[in-house]
């Protein structure tokens, strides 16, 4: 952890130091950086690896749940059930390594992303007017939220806000589909004959934590911005359903929140994904499921409070007081 610390550090200095679209155009030749909704490019820093540093999965193998043996218990997946199709689970122990799948479920070409830093694992259908978009990680980062990038047009996204920000594409924003993080275990027992994706055909340590302890730091890593109000944690994790925040203490604490017209529900079971080395070993955090008045469920995202407030300085913290 601390030679992660000095790590990141010396990137969050360097970014600081040369921040500007000149540098970036420099290494993303094909980019527009004249389009952009950045205002100060002292956000956009290096994450440390390089362009595909962290390698993007496209087209991933999947093998039946029951067949699974490596995954334990208590680790986190992201899971994506898509109607008529067989419910698909995304081990959290490969998106730490990889950060984005690129797939396709049903006919709907999909991304599953995670950010580490945000602990934000979001869904996206990746059609949009331009054509249907791959994605890729760029290195960069946005208060210490990935930035993706589509190999199309080669405009940068932000993975928190699911729009392009930089390039051609600006302006331009996915569309969230419905996806929870949730232990394996809750998975299988709900699917016992739903896929998981194989591992990938990397040399990763996979089910290691190479943030080992982050999400009991003061502040995230790589974040200069403003810390979140009412004295919340920076790196409390919050359920984000549109603009609006739920602490996620709060639902632990009730079982079940209904308010502003969704269901939260949270039930104990899954390990952090950010706390020890191992990750099916890490302090309870829960499963969160979000549902409208109909029962259905809702695009959401489990996050950290400073990125919520970093993205949505506006938003609502629903703290039920």
């Amino acid at each position: 952890m601390r030679l992660i610390t000095l790590v990141l550090s010396f990137c969050l200095a360097a970014g600081m130091a040369v921040a500007s679209p000149e540098v970036w155009s420099r290494e993303w030749p094909n980019t527009d950086f004249a389009n952009t909704s950045v205002e100060n490019w002292i956000e956009i820093m290096s994450g440390g690896p390089p362009k595909d540093g962290i390698p993007a999965l496209d087209d991933p193998a999947f093998i039946p749940a029951s067949e699974e043996n490596r995954l334990t218990p208590r680790e986190p997946v992201i899971t994506l059930e898509i109607e008529g199709e067989v419910p698909r689970a995304y081990p959290i122990r490969y998106l730490t390594w990889h950060e984005i799948v690129n797939d396709e479920v049903g006919g709907i070409p999909v991304a599953v992303t995670f950010c580490p830093l945000c602990n934000s694992g979001i869904t996206f259908d990746r059609r949009t007017d331009a054509g249907v978009l791959i994605f890729g990680v760029s290195g960069k980062l946005r208060n210490s939220d990935m930035i993706m990038y589509d190999r199309e047009t080669e405009s940068w996204w932000q993975q928190a806000i699911g729009e392009a920000i930089v390039g051609t594409l600006t302006g331009t924003e996915l569309q969230s589909l419905p996806s929870w993080m949730e232990s394996w275990d809750a998975f299988i027992s709900r699917n016992p004959d739903g896929l998981v994706m194989a591992q990938p055909d990397f040399a990763r340590n996979y089910g290691a934590n190479p943030y080992v302890r982050y999400d009991s730091s003061e502040r995230p890593f790589l974040y200069s911005g403003e810390l979140p109000p009412h004295d919340i944690p920076a790196l409390a994790r919050v359920v984000r359903v549109g603009d609006r925040a739920w602490p996620l203490t709060r639902l632990a604490d009730a079982g079940s929140v209904t308010e502003a017209g969704v269901t939260l529900r949270w039930a104990e079971g899954q390990a952090s994904a950010l706390d020890t080395g191992r990750l099916g070993a890490g302090k309870e955090v829960g499963n969160v499921r979000v549902m409208d008045a109909a029962g259905n469920d809702l695009a959401h995202d489990v996050m950290f409070a400073f990125a919520f407030h970093a993205f949505w300085p506006e938003g609502e913290w629903m703290l039920g007081d």
